[in-house]
């Protein structure tokens, strides 16, 4: 088993480099994973672990062997590597370095004819799209589309805000007028989270095949997809202001459709 005991290591600057650069994860196909869960939840969902880090004294070698697949290569670091490495300010003494994905529109699938979808359209800030990865999760539904997504989906900051729920869910990206088609060819009803024409949420019935679309809090949603909407809905706000979080508006919609299919 290899020992790095030098943060000049190449192998230590290489994966500093994939936790701050976007274009480094893209140019070589890896991300980082930091805690157990994480890395737990990315196997169960299909990723390739191609390195494990692990700092000893804070884990130890038996501790790994839930996440050490065939092509693993298994580094011991010394504490001050890993301190250097490490991205959370709490920590279980390991990191992977694990192959992406694509988000690819056809390699989503769905096991029943009436799929819940979440789709967010322009996304920027990682806590946001965090937030609604882990509310797809809770809300237990078919897929999550980012529309002309702005922020690189394997960014640390989405993984940690998303404890996780990057990998449990289907994730697809795409421009807003390829998943308009893609909805609309598999005759997915569209409703539009938007103030113009449109409706009080708790109005409509999402019990078929249904799409939940969310704008940014600063510009909304485009032209696009409000034209392309089956319905548009509206939150009715009662206080000072006329919008909230994304996230929150996302998780009021998905859960009055849950509350509709009887949460199945």
């Amino acid at each position: 088993m290899k020992e790095i005991h030098s943060i000049q290591n190449p192998t230590i600057e290489n994966i500093l480099k994939l936790q701050d650069k976007s274009r480094e994860r893209k140019k070589s196909g890896l991300f980082i994973i930091e805690g157990k869960r994480e890395i737990s939840l990315a196997l169960k969902g299909g990723y390739t672990l191609k390195m494990v880090l692990f700092c000893e004294g804070v884990s130890t070698l038996d501790e790994l062997q839930e996440f050490i697949q065939e092509q693993t290569e298994v580094i011991s670091v010394s504490k001050e590597v890993y301190q250097k490495v490490a991205y959370r300010d709490t920590t279980e003494g390991i990191i992977a370095v694990v192959q992406t994905k694509e988000f690819l529109l056809e390699n989503i699938h769905f096991n029943t004819s009436t799929p819940l979808i979440l789709v967010a359209e322009s996304p920027e800030k990682p806590g946001n799209i965090g937030a609604l990865l882990r509310t797809a999760d809770a809300a237990n539904i078919a897929a999550v589309f980012i529309a002309n997504p702005k922020t690189d989906l394997y960014n640390p900051n989405i993984i940690r805000s998303s404890v996780g729920c990057l990998f449990t869910n289907q994730i697809a990206t795409g421009t807003s007028e390829e998943i308009i088609q893609f909805l609309q060819e598999k005759n997915i009803d569209i409703y539009a989270t938007t103030l113009q024409n449109s409706n009080e949420y708790h109005k409509e019935d999402y019990t078929k095949a249904t799409a939940i679309v969310v704008g940014t809090e600063a510009t909304g949603l485009t032209e696009a997809f409000r034209n392309a909407a089956t319905q548009n809905i509206n939150i009715p706000m009662q206080g000072a202001i006329d919008s909230m979080n994304v996230s929150v508006a996302a998780a009021i919609v998905l859960f009055e459709a849950k509350r509709q299919r009887n949460f199945q």
